[in-house]
């Protein structure tokens, strides 16, 4: 299960929680503009836009979970299972893997005006990266901090839904949370008035009465909802220090502590890690689950003319300040 979130402000910013039952020997990954890049069904891309964000590197290759490139356009994966369906080869489409997507999109393209019209003539390939490696389900949100679009590929298709929440989850499909939040309305960070009896002269006795009903649990549909109220009342500057701790306390009120949520197989469900981008500026941060201190790492600081891949190993050590 998963946490994405879009925040439009001076700045713009994009990130997400990734809740699993494991790690995935993620790391940091920098793909330089002249890394080649192999496509199962397509030509080699051999210059495109450098691109930063969170990968597992199998076979020199980057199996990015999300990651924005040098123009601001970043995209994350997010599970969905039973209702992802990936498809077999059409000669009229474009055929590319699901594991492919992330850098496909992102090293060819800067805008979603860009995506949409690629995405018209895509078709997600029912292809693994290796046999021992299956497929994992996912929809994507893909952002250049100004639009974005959910992408997710159905039995009868791919769809691309403009996001106008700005929040992506899980299950059930987009549609279903784009109406569930109709249900919501009532909510308000404000103190409420008493608007239940004219002659009873009734006051809150606490704050945070006009949130009462916000889902708590940890399901997909109730997290998409908490992240709306919290990102969309939340409060945002001029100082990228503030915003980005900002940011990162929003994912905070959707993260899901060890042991609070058991898989079917009797697994804990955490926040192994999350991560939050400044499209603006070229800025990856991130924090574990084992160590809250955000690193940051700046896409711009390398030199993005190479070949090779830049890998940085997370910080899972909890950075104490003890006196």
């Amino acid at each position: 299960m998963c946490t994405c979130i879009v925040i439009k402000e001076k700045d713009k910013y994009f990130g997400r929680n990734l809740d699993l039952e494991y790690t995935f020997n993620e790391c940091v990954v920098i793909t330089p503009r002249n890394y080649p890049f192999y496509f199962r069904n397509k030509e080699v891309i051999h210059h495109h836009y450098a691109m930063i964000g969170m990968a597992t590197v199998v076979e020199g290759y980057p199996l990015y979970a999300d990651a924005m490139n040098e123009k601001g356009l970043a995209m994350a994966g997010l599970n969905f299972p039973g209702n992802a369906h990936y498809f077999s080869w059409d000669d009229k489409k474009n055929n590319i893997t699901p594991f492919e997507l992330i850098p496909y999109l992102l090293s060819k393209y800067s805008k979603v005006e860009e995506v949409r019209l690629a995405l018209e003539n895509i078709q997600l390939l029912d292809e693994s990266f290796k046999k021992e490696m299956p497929l994992a389900p996912l929809h994507w949100m893909i952002t250049d901090g100004v639009d974005s679009v959910i992408i997710e590929s159905t039995k009868d298709g791919l769809h691309v839904y403009d996001d106008i929440y700005g929040v992506l989850t899980n299950n059930p499909p987009y549609e279903y949370h784009k109406w569930n939040m109709y249900n919501y309305l009532h909510m308000s960070p404000a103190y409420p008035d008493n608007k239940v009896s004219k002659h009873v002269d009734l006051k809150p006795y606490g704050n945070g009465f006009g949130s009462i009903g916000i889902p708590g649990d940890c399901s997909p549909a109730s997290r998409f909802v908490r992240a709306c109220f919290v990102k969309d009342n939340s409060v945002f500057g001029d100082d990228e220090e503030e915003n980005i701790t900002q940011f990162f306390h929003i994912l905070d009120a959707v993260s899901m502590v060890k042991g609070s949520v058991l898989t079917q197989e009797g697994k804990m469900d955490y926040t192994t890690y999350s991560c939050g981008m400044n499209l603006t500026r070229g800025m990856y941060y991130y924090k574990t689950y084992e160590n809250n201190q955000i690193t940051c790492m700046k896409l711009f600081n390398r030199d993005l003319d190479t070949e090779k891949l830049y890998t940085f190993e997370l910080n899972r050590k909890q950075n104490m300040d003890i006196r």
